[in-house]
């Protein structure tokens, strides 16, 4: 069983930066690859951007050049660095770990992150 803690999050302005970190607990093997999903009021969940442990990233065509998401495989932790936010970047973003590129079966609590125009 995995644990993702996240912090980071809040409003902010459009053109504004945010960070948001999570941190891992429990079986290594299953969080081989860590990533941020994000959820909008009436839309479904959509992969931001996911990282395997080797450092291969992937991200949503939409916020390609804008977003960065790193990781820390000694402290276990994975952070998602957001620049030029839009208010279409408004939603709750959720931590997420799995053993594969793709799968995910382990989720955080989520964040809110609010942009305003």
């Amino acid at each position: 069983q995995v644990q993702l803690v996240e912090s980071g999050g809040g409003l902010v302005q459009a053109g504004g930066s945010l960070r948001l970190s999570c941190a891992a607990s429990g079986s290594a093997s299953r969080f081989n690859v860590m990533g941020w999903y994000r959820q909008a009021p009436g839309k479904q969940r959509e992969l931001v951007a996911e990282i395997t442990r080797g450092g291969t990233t992937k991200y949503a065509d939409s916020v390609e050049g804008r977003f960065t998401i790193s990781r820390d495989n000694f402290r276990n932790t994975v952070a998602l660095q957001m620049t030029s936010l839009k208010p279409e970047d408004t939603a709750v973003y959720y931590c997420a770990a799995g053993p594969v590129l793709d799968y995910f079966d382990s989720w955080g609590q989520g964040t809110q992150v609010t942009v305003s125009s």
